[in-house]
């Protein structure tokens, strides 16, 4: 993979030369990097935050979704690289903390052990279930999402917009169709699970089961009021929350054995 084409997976906001840590972000299925916008500046100065960039929407909207997780993964962790001359945490939301776990697992086998994995609005993989509505109708799809939460679902009330928003969103639901895990491997680095206490999409002992992926006293879960996209009203809370978890994170370089570090940017 090319410098350019490494690039384009994510959208990074810097507030330091040198950063401490690197924040990675994984949006919801659907969603995009402006997930996340507001961030780093509620981060403390030596964090960076990558926001991931799938394809199929905004400025990569020309290009073709990604429908498998395998494939996700293994092109994210690949543009990643570069990346690793600093410690890294993953961040998850929705379809994104299934995204988040596999690119940590790759990581991990490269002998790259994220600081934390933080997962979000979603249950555990092997307790997953997820709805089968990529070949549902416009008006299906539509309704469910909306059924999650309102987050700029006024979009699909406009037919030009409603158009370029759900092929993406057909295409994340189809990915996550043929994600189906039975026992899924565990990571090293501690995992905390976050959800909002009225998103009715997430069991509770379903998203309790992650802790059967990291060691034991590695797991914890932070519950906040809301539904689905409860990080949305509630960002200031969470990312401070986020933040409290990574002051610890090792000040060591954590480059890839045989990296050049961040050589291609």
């Amino acid at each position: 993979m090319t410098a350019a084409e490494a690039n384009k997976w994510f959208r990074v906001h810097r507030r330091a030369a040198e950063p401490r840590l690197r924040l990675v972000c994984f949006p919801h299925a659907g969603g995009t990097a402006q997930l996340f916008h507001g961030w780093s500046a509620l981060l403390p100065e030596d964090v960076e935050v990558l926001a991931v960039r799938y394809p199929g929407r905004q400025d990569r909207l020309a290009e073709a979704c990604v429908e498998d997780m395998a494939t996700l993964a293994d092109t994210i962790e690949e543009a990643l690289r570069p990346w690793l001359d600093r410690p890294s945490a993953l961040f998850g939301h929705s379809m994104g903390a299934c995204v988040a776990y596999e690119v940590a697992l790759r990581l991990e086998a490269h002998g790259i052990v994220p600081e934390h994995l933080l997962v979000s609005a979603h249950e555990a993989p092997q307790r997953a279930e997820h709805v089968d509505l990529h070949d549902a109708d416009d008006a299906s799809l539509i309704t469910h999402v909306r059924g999650l939460g309102d987050l700029h679902s006024e979009a699909y009330d406009i037919p030009e917009l409603r158009d370029l928003l759900l092929p993406a969103l057909r295409s994340d639901y189809r990915l996550l169709a043929g994600y189906h895990p039975a026992q899924p491997a565990p990571v090293k680095t501690p995992i905390t699970a976050y959800v909002g206490q009225d998103d009715r999409s997430c069991a509770l002992d379903a998203v309790l089961a992650w802790s059967g992926l990291t060691a034991p006293g590695s797991f914890e879960l932070r519950p906040f009021p809301g539904d689905h996209f409860y990080l949305v009203d509630r960002e200031a809370e969470v990312v401070a929350d986020v933040a409290a978890r990574l002051a610890g994170a090792c000040m060591a370089p954590a480059g890839l054995p045989g990296d050049d570090g961040r050589t291609g940017r």
